[in-house]
């Protein structure tokens, strides 16, 4: 781990590295069996000109570009770690734009950022358990961030079959090609602006709750074995 990190610090490592993943991504997405369903809840907020946050869990990230395929512009927050860093470059040969930092560590400058996105009638895909959990479980920020630019927040899930889960804290999952997979979205999460903390604080448990539900759901519907959400208390797999 430690050789593969030090060599993901060089410029020309990384940038293949970033080039074989993107191409994989639509390798993927171009060769399998996609479906999408309750995309009318992201259609029905674009017609009405109204731009929404997007909330999907770190371990089903890799395939989101796969999920949107409307108009508006699509911004995703990466963390400024070199993972991160990896990530945001990725994206961007998929035509995706991202914005460095995090919701909750040094924020302020993430939400001028994230206003200019949603200001500009664009969207902004977040993940509430990144960048390094625990899995599955809901940081306040992104809920904060929703209350400040006055925006409701979407979730959205995929899953693929067959794939690779990864032996990682997120249990990253790994479509593999000719796969069929499937996309849902879920009810918007909304949060006034004058909004308290124990508002926020329902907000974010009900967006963790409906993440984790669209998890269940669509790993249910291919015949995947569940991914349990992390143990609150220190840190460990629930029920391991």
């Amino acid at each position: 781990m430690a050789l593969y990190k030090s060599i993901m610090r060089r410029r020309v490592p990384r940038s293949v590295a970033c080039w074989l993943t993107a191409r994989y991504i639509r390798l993927v997405h171009a060769s399998g069996r996609w479906a999408t369903e309750r995309g009318d809840i992201p259609e029905r907020l674009i017609a009405a000109g109204r731009p929404f946050l997007v909330a999907f869990w770190h371990g089903r990230l890799l395939m989101m570009s796969a999920a949107w395929p409307y108009a508006a512009r699509f911004t995703m927050v990466v963390s400024e770690h070199p993972d991160g860093q990896l990530i945001a470059r990725t994206i961007a040969q998929l035509g995706f734009a991202s914005i460095a930092g995090s919701t909750t560590r040094g924020g302020s400058a993430v939400a001028r950022a994230m206003l200019r996105a949603l200001g500009g009638g664009g969207c902004v895909g977040l993940t509430p358990d990144g960048p390094q959990g625990p899995r599955m479980r809901a940081s306040a920020g992104v809920v904060q961030a929703a209350r400040l630019a006055g925006v409701p927040i979407v979730p959205v899930s995929y899953a693929a079959r067959p794939c690779r889960l990864l032996d990682s804290w997120d249990r990253l999952m790994v479509p593999l090609p000719f796969c069929r997979g499937l996309i849902r979205w879920g009810e918007p999460v909304e949060i006034a602006r004058d909004a308290d903390e124990a508002a926020e604080a329902a907000a974010t448990a009900l967006l963790e709750r409906r993440l984790n539900e669209l998890v269940r759901e669509v790993d249910a519907a291919l015949g995947l074995p569940e991914v349990a959400p992390a143990a609150i208390a220190a840190g460990i797999e629930a029920g391991a």
